[in-house]
């Protein structure tokens, strides 16, 4: 069976590329399907994932205005599927095109919708007034309209199903792509936090938060690996907070198993989330993790002071206190670090896969 995957871009070190890389890989390998990709980012140029060799790269050129963007994407689109005669194809594009895509394809190809975000993901707070308001809640209907069209929609949780209010939604959580047997010790005073510089990541509440942390706690440093962002600069937000020499910024690095094994506490301080696929990663290293309880992908995976702790959306009180918890107190992060670790076996890539494999066999009927 021929696939193909339809994406803005696979080169970047966010978690949707490695979650593409990951399943791309699984199908070849160990399912024997064929998978084309189709993205926005020059082929196989300074791919940041290891992706199989067996895997056809192709590319849409996109710009100019709204309109021209939106009737390039169409031509090139139905152009590069009458070329790649795919049996079936997936988006993985949340963006507002992605939602078109239903009404510009042969109907007769199965067509699925990977969902890797919130329905009410917003990239600034600058929506308080009635114009932004109304277009939010237009846009919100307009996704959910056009997620309805798909022949299957397959999201991380539950309450994405919800959240989308999709009758052919499916739920499959992303795999915990690495397996092992080594944990961190939690002795090292270092906590960490991995994601892009992006309003929907919440980094700057975190920010806020490390700035309280560190009156107590000077010691204590926190490390962000995660693709930086001009528009969004935590590097000058932390500067002007003055808690430059408590926090350390890295790139998105590929051994990013290996930096959860330097940390002892794990912190998430996201707006939305799809599902947070950095949890499942820290807690498989045994790490204790702290979680503003957003939509929608924490409260899937943390069972609050079972395996983790959540915590309310904007309680920077509650954040900080359970935070200082964890700091002074050794045992209670090594007991949840390790009940951690055993939650999260449920995501092993073998059993994720049989699912996908599963439903992509029926092909979606």
């Amino acid at each position: 069976m021929k696939i193909l995957y339809v994406v803005p871009q696979t080169n970047s070190g966010d978690g949707i590329s490695r979650v593409i890389a990951i399943k791309a890989n699984y199908l070849i390998e160990n399912y024997g399907y064929e998978i084309a990709i189709l993205t926005q980012n020059n082929g196989r140029d300074n791919l940041f994932f290891e992706f199989n060799k067996k895997i056809t790269f192709y590319d849409m050129q996109l710009n100019g205005t709204i309109f021209h963007f939106f009737n390039s994407f169409r031509n090139q689109l139905k152009n590069f599927i009458n070329e790649i005669k795919p049996d079936l194809i997936v988006i993985c594009d949340n963006g507002l095109k992605a939602f078109l895509i239903p009404f510009i394809i042969n109907p007769k190809i199965p067509l699925l919708l990977e969902i890797h975000s919130s329905l009410f993901i917003k990239e600034s707070d600058r929506i308080n007034t009635f114009l932004p308001i109304l277009k939010s809640k237009l846009t919100c209907l307009y996704k959910q309209f056009g997620a309805s069209q798909y022949n299957q929609v397959i999201v991380e949780t539950q309450e994405s199903i919800e959240e989308w209010k999709v009758k052919k939604g499916i739920v499959i959580p992303n795999p915990l792509w690495f397996s092992t047997d080594i944990k961190s010790d939690l002795s090292q005073k270092n906590v960490i936090a991995v994601g892009r510089h992006a309003y929907e990541k919440g980094f700057d509440r975190l920010l806020e938060i490390w700035k309280k942390i560190i009156v107590k706690y000077p010691d204590w440093n926190l490390t962000i690996y995660g693709k930086s962002n001009p528009d969004f600069d935590l590097v000058a937000l932390a500067k002007k907070l003055t808690i430059e020499n408590n926090i350390t910024f890295y790139e998105p690095v590929k051994n990013i198993e290996e930096k959860y094994l330097e940390a002892s506490i794990y912190l998430m301080t996201s707006r939305f989330e799809g599902f947070g696929m950095v949890l499942i990663e820290a807690m498989a290293s045994g790490l204790p993790c702290i979680a503003y309880d957003c939509p929608c992908g924490p409260r899937a995976i943390i069972e609050n002071n079972s395996n983790g702790f959540l915590i309310e959306d904007g309680n920077e009180n509650q954040f900080i206190q359970t935070l200082e918890n964890l700091i002074e107190n050794e045992i209670l992060r090594i007991d949840m670090g390790n009940k951690a670790k055993i939650s999260v076996n449920k995501y092993q890539i073998e059993a994720i896969m049989e699912e996908w494999n599963s439903i992509l066999k029926g092909k979606i009927v």
